[in-house]
């Protein structure tokens, strides 16, 4: 059976979509390679569930050229944060060498050339890249995942979940990065032919208010200064580009303030995904 190929493997703070597409094609009988920046616990762990572990730098096609031999399939995702255009250019110069037939990415909700965030237009160009390379590339648009306000829950002590969004009615579209995964897993395992390119994905949409209460245990959204959580941010993250993106994005999301065109539940997550999408409630229940 040729391996699907999974970047992102190891996962991460940001969804860590690719850890999960790991586990679930290894749940279906696939054989994985799973391709991860260091040798380190993370790498251990996904042997151990059975996938073939190769190690590199996803933005140097001397490492990438031997992952991509000998598949057919691969899932892409490069966390936010610098270099994700080179990565891409060498993983779609990889991918068209070799003839892949199915390449699913994770992109963003609002992907687009005049977006309102940098790494947003990063995404679209991304996009096009994947397009011309002819190498079959479904892009998953993604609302906010789940993850990113569990991470800023913990950072407020899991008491408060600041964040510069203006009004407790401030409406955000969100997705759990499982099901994100799920549907991955679908596309990777579906039949081949033709697809539609752009799949969109938001599972729930909220007010920042209600938001916080699904997170449970008490917590409360409080509005902070854009520049106060710029800092604070850089304190948690310890890296300028999320920090770049997430204070765009939560700017967006304060002026749009209510609805809009793309806030929408996406039938995808289950016809792909197998299931109904994960409501935040859930995805915060202990396990």
């Amino acid at each position: 059976m040729e391996p699907i190929l999974v970047t992102g493997a190891a996962g991460g703070r940001q969804g860590s979509t690719g850890r999960h597409v790991v586990r679930m094609l290894l749940e279906r009988g696939q054989t994985v390679r799973a391709f991860v920046r260091t040798d380190d616990a993370r790498a251990a762990e996904l042997r151990a569930l059975g996938a073939e572990v190769v190690v590199g730098d996803l933005r140097e096609i001397s490492d990438v050229m031997p992952a991509v031999r000998g598949v057919r399939r691969a899932f892409f995702t490069y966390p936010v944060t610098g270099g994700m255009l080179d990565a891409t250019a060498v993983f779609v110069a990889a991918a068209r060498q070799e003839g892949l037939e199915r390449v699913v990415d994770v992109s963003q909700l609002a992907a687009d050339p005049e977006a309102g965030t940098p790494h947003m237009r990063r995404h679209w160009v991304s996009e096009q890249v994947f397009d011309r390379a002819g190498v079959g590339a479904v892009h998953l648009r993604a609302a906010v995942f789940f993850e990113n306000l569990a991470v800023l829950a913990e950072a407020g002590g899991g008491r408060e979940l600041a964040l510069p969004l203006g009004s407790h009615e401030t409406v955000l579209p969100l997705v759990a990065g499982a099901d994100v995964a799920r549907v991955a897993t679908g596309l990777l395992t579906g039949p081949g032919g033709e697809v539609d390119p752009i799949c969109r994905l938001t599972g729930e949409i909220m007010t920042i208010g209600e938001a916080a209460r699904a997170l449970g245990g008490g917590l409360v959204y409080v509005e902070q200064d854009p520049s106060e959580w710029r800092l604070r941010a850089m304190a948690v993250y310890g890296d300028a580009v999320v920090v770049e993106h997430l204070s765009h994005l939560w700017e967006l999301f304060r002026i749009i303030g209510g609805h809009h065109d793309l806030y929408e539940v996406t039938e995808a997550i289950e016809r792909l995904g197998g299931r109904p999408p994960q409501t935040l409630r859930e995805f915060a229940r202990p396990r």
